[in-house]
Parts: structure tokens; C-alpha cells; sequence
């Protein structure tokens, strides 16, 4: 495979690398911490422009399984459509919440908090789960001038993989840096896991999945 080589055009999508997410936080990714040195192993070349996102929830959001007396993991159903109930993570202003202190920032030109609203969860960095409240940042990739977008972080299965379905809709170029995510892998009532069905959602979406040898 010819290298993909990266230009200024190009932008690099950090989502949710946050201690909530990782080994010891409130909702850990196995393995989520390995996403780090990844990352800032493309922040430090091929990539010179990056976005990050942040989960950023207050107490009693909607989404939480607490709000709702109900089993962490469990689906319900509410006005935007199904929810799956989470522990308490990514309170506003923990040091949870925060971006992982081992994550090289300089070249995160603008980070975008995602989950804010009370009574309503928000998975992709484009819209909240409603698919119609934006989060502004399409409008800054477009001022800014980017046109393909490589995403990287937590989790492959959700928030990643919204993403990048929601990017592809909106006719960016947009890739899956695998190596450099981790998922969560939740059972799905068909005898799958959410990490297939998201892997078939996203080559539906035209969404390339590659990994870090992949980029020039």
C-alpha cells in the first residue's frame, strides 16, 4: 500500500483520551491508556494540526444508569432514541474529565466539549446524539480550510466511530487510525458486539480503517 502522506489540508481528530476512559477511571476501556504514546507519536510528525474533544457531563446526566436507578450498560429509550446507561464519568471540572496529562497539546489547536447538556448524550464530535444539535465543529474544520480528517482515541466503538460516520456524512475524507484506539466491545443482541457492528457502520459510511504504518 502507497504510504498516506499527510498535508496541511489534514487534520487529526483526538477523541476523549481522558482518565475517565482509561484503566482506573469511572467507565475504563481496557487498555485505554495505550492509546496515549500513539498519539503523541502523531502529534510530534506526520500530523501538524489537531483537534481534541472532551467528554464533559454534569451530575445526573441523562445518560448515566444513576439518574435512572437502572443497571450500568443497560439500553433504554428516550425522546432522541436508544441510550445505552453509563457509570458516572467525566464530571465537569474532575481531574477525570480532563485531557490525559501525558498528552502533548501543542499541536491541539482547539478542544471540543461534548455530553454538557442535561438531557441529552453526545457520542460524535459533530452533533449530539440527536443527530441534529451541532457541536461547531464542522464549521471550524471548514473555516480552517481541512478536508480530510484522521480520527484516534476512545472508544473505537462509540464516540470514534460516530465521529467518523458523522464526518463521512458531512464529505470529509475520513479515516480510522485503529492502532491508535481501543473499544469497548459491548455485547449486541444479534450475538455480536457493538465493535462489529461499528466496523460494518463504518465501511457502510466509506469510513477507511487504518493503522499508524499506514501514514507517510
Amino acid at each position: 500500500m502507497t504510504p498516506i502522506m499527510i498535508g496541511d489540508t489534514d487534520i487529526l481528530g483526538v477523541v476523549d483520551v481522558q482518565p475517565t476512559f482509561m484503566p482506573g477511571g469511572e467507565l475504563p476501556v481496557a487498555g485505554g491508556d495505550a492509546v496515549v504514546p500513539v498519539i503523541n507519536r502523531l502529534l510530534a510528525g506526520p500530523f501538524r494540526h489537531a483537534f481534541a474533544t472532551q467528554d464533559w457531563h454534569p451530575p445526573g446526566h441523562i445518560s448515566f444508569a444513576s439518574a435512572h436507578g437502572r443497571a450500568p450498560f443497560t439500553e433504554i429509550t428516550l425522546p432522541y432514541g436508544p441510550q445505552t446507561l453509563w457509570p458516572d464519568h467525566a464530571l465537569q471540572g474532575s481531574p477525570n474529565a480532563a485531557l490525559h496529562p501525558g498528552l502533548d497539546q501543542a499541536r491541539i489547536e482547539t478542544i471540543v466539549r461534548k455530553g454538557f447538556h442535561p438531557a441529552i448524550d453526545s457520542y460524535s464530535t459533530f452533533f449530539e446524539n440527536d443527530h441534529a444539535t451541532t457541536t461547531g465543529l464542522d464549521g471550524w474544520l471548514r473555516n480552517r480550510g481541512f478536508r480530510r480528517l484522521f480520527l484516534a482515541g476512545l472508544a473505537t466503538d462509540f464516540c470514534v466511530a460516530w465521529s467518523a460516520e458523522d464526518a463521512a456524512r458531512l464529505g470529509y475524507e475520513t479515516y480510522v487510525i485503529e492502532d491508535a484506539c481501543r473499544g469497548i466491545g459491548l455485547p449486541t443482541p444479534d450475538g455480536r458486539t457493538t465493535m462489529d457492528a461499528a466496523r460494518e457502520r463504518l465501511r457502510a459510511a466509506g469510513v477507511r480503517v487504518i493503522s499508524t504504518a499506514d501514514l507517510g
